[in-house]
């Protein structure tokens, strides 16, 4: 079968997530370097697509450099020892009109664990050196404790320190490498 190959233009995606702080008031964060590569049939929709994407935890970014550091720390991300979050889909499935669901095995933390994610196609275009792309939109939640992401620490009134869920965000745009 005939496929279609591309990349993610950094250039122009974003990865962001979203955790509440004290629950409440959310704390906003960036993975400011990923890559990732898509293969899809040669046919009408993305239905089947294959997406794989890895990210360098190093490079999250919350506008906070103590928290950064803190985030890179074993009490969360642990960087030092899983320097990186991957995503390997098995399912990109078309729900109805440009609405699909992407599922796949995410890693992080040396964990893996099925998510599964809403995705908006928001349609394909030349650019004006005639690169054809393709932009998503991707969201979902993901519980931290699945990943081992920093103890249920309380305050001394015995307040959550961190919120259980992480909303993931991301507007990833493709550009075909096979054309």
């Amino acid at each position: 079968m005939a496929t279609r190959h591309w990349v993610i233009d950094p250039a122009h995606s974003d990865i962001q997530f979203k955790v509440r702080n004290l629950l409440i008031a959310s704390v906003n964060g960036h993975f400011r370097i990923f890559s990732g590569r898509m293969v899809t049939p040669v046919h009408d929709d993305f239905s089947d697509a294959y997406i794989t994407l890895t990210i360098d935890v190093y490079s999250i970014d919350t506008n906070n450099r103590d928290r950064d550091e803190h985030l890179k720390s074993p009490d969360f991300f642990n960087a030092d020892a899983f320097p990186e979050i991957t995503f390997l889909s098995t399912e990109f499935k078309k729900i109805e009109g440009d609405k699909h669901t992407l599922t796949g095995e995410l890693t992080l933390k040396g964990i893996t664990k099925t998510v599964t994610l809403d995705v908006l196609f928001g349609g394909e275009a030349k650019d004006g050196f005639g690169i054809q792309r393709a932009g998503f939109e991707i969201s979902g939640l993901i519980n931290r404790k699945d990943f081992g992401i920093h103890a249920d620490s309380v305050t001394p009134d015995g307040i959550l320190v961190l919120g259980e869920d992480i909303k993931l965000q991301a507007g990833i745009q493709f550009i075909n490498e096979t054309e």
